[in-house]
C-alpha cells in the first residue's frame, strides 16, 4: 500500500463537509498511514476532535492556547515532520488566509512553516466556488506548488446544484497517493486495456472467459499515481473507474481493435492487460437460440490479435503483453514475446486459485528481449503494478526521451 508508514497530516477547517473529513481519516488509516488532524475553531463546530482521536489514535491539534493546545514550537513541525499534509475541507476562508500569508490560528500558522506536499480540497457554495476572488486565490497557491482537487458537482448542504461538494474520500485518497508517489512517468501518455471482451452469439448469450479486469486497472492507477496520462481501454467490468484515469468502454475484440487503433499512434506504451477472445461465432443469430433435442453445433472464427496487429505500426512505443498461462509458463510467454514484437511480457499460471483472473494477487515472471526473466513472489496486483511499470520507466528512458507524434491521447 502506497500509504503504508507515511505520516500525513490532515487539516480541517469549518464547513459543513467536515462530516466527511471523519470517513477520509479513517480510509488513510485502512491505507497504512499514521494520520495527525489539525482543526480549526470552527471546523470544532462541526465534528468534535474525540471523533478524530478515536479514529487515528492520535491527539488532536485543535488550538495554540489553552484547551487542545499544541506542545511549544509543534505549530512549526507538525507541518516539517510529515510526508504530505491534505486540507479537506478547504473554506474559502481558509484558501484565502493561506493566498495571503496569513497565520491567525494554529492551522494557517502551520500552513505558513510547512515544508511538505500539499493536497488542497475545496468544498464550498457554488456561488463561493465561483467567486473571482475565490479563483484567484486559488491560481496563487497552484503558482506556489500547491495541488487543487477541483470539487465534485452535485447537491450541495444549502440545496443549491452545482460545482463546490468536496470529493468523495476515496478520491481524496488516491490524489494523496499520487502526491506521494515518484513522478516518473509525468508528461507520458500510457494506453492500457484491461477486462474480459464478450462476443455474442444471440440476443441473450455471448462468449467470454473470467478476466475481472483487476490487473489492468491496477496498472491504470499506479500509471497515474506516478504522473501518466492514462487512457483505459475496458471490456465489462464492475470495476468503478480509477480517478483521474479516461476509460473508454468497449465490449468485443473488434470493437477493442478499432479504440486501441485509434489511440495508440499518440501513446508512447501500450499494456495489454486485456483478456481478448480468442474466437467469436461466424454467425450473430438473431433470434435466442432454443434448447433442442439434439446437440448443436456452431462454428467458430479467430478473433482479430491486437497486439499482433499493433507491432505492424509500432514507431517508438514501448508494448507489454500478458501471457496467461496452464503449462509452460515461460516458454509459451516467451514464444509471444518474440512473435508479437514486444518488448516486455509477463506472464502467470492461470491454474493457481491465487493468482491470474478474479483475485486480487497475482504470481508473475516478467520476460524481457534482454536480461533473465525477472520471477516475482505472489503480490497484490498493484504491487506487480509498480514491479512491471519499474521496467516500462526504464525502457522509455532508454529510448532517449523521445515524444511520440500523434493526435491528442
Amino acid at each position: 500500500m502506497i500509504y503504508t508508514g507515511k505520516r500525513i497530516l490532515l487539516g480541517v477547517s469549518g464547513g459543513i463537509a467536515a462530516y466527511k473529513a471523519a470517513e477520509l481519516a479513517r480510509r488513510l488509516i485502512c491505507a497504512g498511514a499514521r494520520v495527525k488532524v489539525a482543526m480549526t475553531a470552527a471546523a470544532r463546530e462541526f465534528v468534535a476532535p474525540l471523533t478524530f482521536q478515536a479514529l487515528t489514535g492520535e491527539p488532536v491539534a485543535a488550538a495554540m492556547f489553552g484547551p487542545g493546545a499544541v506542545e511549544p514550537l509543534e505549530h512549526v513541525s507538525l507541518g516539517q515532520e510529515v510526508d504530505a499534509i491534505i486540507l479537506a475541507p478547504a473554506t474559502a476562508n481558509l484558501i484565502g488566509k493561506l493566498a495571503a500569508g496569513i497565520g491567525d490560528d494554529l492551522l494557517t500558522t502551520v500552513m505558513l512553516a510547512a515544508t511538505r506536499p500539499v493536497l488542497l480540497c475545496p468544498a464550498m457554495n457554488v456561488a463561493m466556488w465561483g467567486s473571482p476572488v475565490v479563483q484567484e486565490n486559488l491560481g496563487r497557491l497552484r503558482a506556489r506548488g500547491l495541488q487543487v482537487m477541483e470539487p465534485a458537482s452535485g447537491e450541495l448542504a444549502c440545496g443549491a446544484m452545482g460545482l463546490g461538494r468536496l470529493p468523495e474520500p476515496e478520491e481524496i485518497v488516491e490524489a494523496g497517493a499520487r502526491l506521494l508517489s515518484r513522478q516518473d512517468f509525468t508528461g507520458r501518455r500510457l494506453l492500457v486495456t484491461a477486462g474480459p471482451t464478450h462476443e455474442d452469439l444471440d440476443p441473450v448469450r455471448f462468449l467470454s472467459n473470467r478476466s475481472s479486469g483487476k490487473m489492468g486497472y491496477a496498472l491504470a492507477k499506479v500509471a497515474w499515481r506516478r504522473g501518466a496520462q492514462v487512457c483505459l481501454i475496458s471490456g465489462p467490468s464492475a470495476l468503478p473507474a480509477p480517478y483521474g484515469v479516461e476509460r473508454l468502454w468497449v465490449r468485443s475484440a473488434w470493437e477493442m481493435l478499432d479504440a486501441v487503433q485509434e489511440r495508440f499512434v499518440a501513446a508512447e506504451a501500450l499494456l495489454m492487460a486485456a483478456a481478448v477472445g480468442d474466437y467469436r461465432p461466424r454467425a450473430l443469430e438473431g433470434r435466442k437460440l432454443k434448447r433442442g433435442k439434439c446437440a448443436t453445433q456452431m462454428e467458430l472464427v479467430q478473433n482479430p490479435d491486437i497486439l499482433r496487429e499493433m507491432s505492424r505500426i509500432k514507431t517508438r512505443q514501448v508494448m507489454v503483453g500478458f501471457a496467461a498461462e496452464s503449462h509452460d509458463l515461460e516458454a509459451e510467454a516467451l514464444k509471444k514475446l518474440k512473435e508479437k514484437n514486444l518488448d516486455l511480457i509477463a506472464a502467470n499460471d492461470v491454474t493457481r486459485t491465487d493468482s491470474g483472473f478474479a483475485v486480487d494477487t497475482n504470481q508473475v515472471t516478467i520476460l524481457r528481449r534482454e536480461g533473465e526473466p525477472l520471477r516475482l513472489p505472489l503480490l497484490s496486483k498493484e504491487e506487480v503494478a509498480e514491479r512491471l511499470l519499474d521496467q516500462v520507466a526504464k525502457l522509455l528512458s532508454t529510448s532517449g526521451g523521445e515524444e511520440v507524434r500523434g493526435g491528442d491521447a
